[in-house]
Formats: structure tokens, sequence, C-alpha cells
């Protein structure tokens, strides 16, 4: 078990799947873009709100792929395996 969860901590998804992940996120701004340039006039609550959902569903996906890094944290799952090896020491 320990060492399952050891490779599936230190397994990460080959890089094209990051880069695939940016282009389709550069794609989707380059299709909002393109269809608010058709508007005479910029709708800045549509440009923030889009940039600000794409930027979280990145940042979030990021954030959970390298989970002691970041804002999302499994520190309590690792303090209750130190623990538990702990008590099997004793």
């Amino acid at each position: 078990m320990t060492t399952t969860r050891l490779v599936a901590a230190r397994t990460h998804p080959p890089l094209i799947i990051f880069i695939v992940l940016f282009g389709v996120a550069l794609i989707a701004a380059l299709l909002a873009g393109y269809g608010m340039a058709s508007s005479p006039k910029i709708s800045w609550l549509q440009t923030i709100l889009f940039a600000s959902a794409l930027s979280v569903t990145l940042f979030t996906i990021m954030d959970m792929e390298y989970p002691r890094l970041g804002f999302i944290r499994v520190d309590f799952a690792d303090r209750v395996l130190v623990d538990s090896l702990q008590g099997m020491r004793h």
C-alpha cells in the first residue's frame, strides 16, 4: 500500500498533457476574443470573468497535480501515515 501511494505521489502526467491543457486554454481565449471582436464596445466584465475562470481552472488542475506544493494540501494524510508508522515501531 505504501509503495502504491508513493508511486502515485511521484508519478505525473507527461509534459504533452500540460501542453495540450494550455493549448486548449489558448484556443478558448482566442475564440472568446474573436466572438467579442464583433461588438463595438468591450465588455470588461465578460473579459475579466472569462480570464478569471480560465486562470482558476488551470491553477486548480495544476495545484491538485502537485498536492504538496500548492494551496490544496495533503499534509493531514501524511501525518496519519507517519503516526501509524510510529505506532508500528512501538
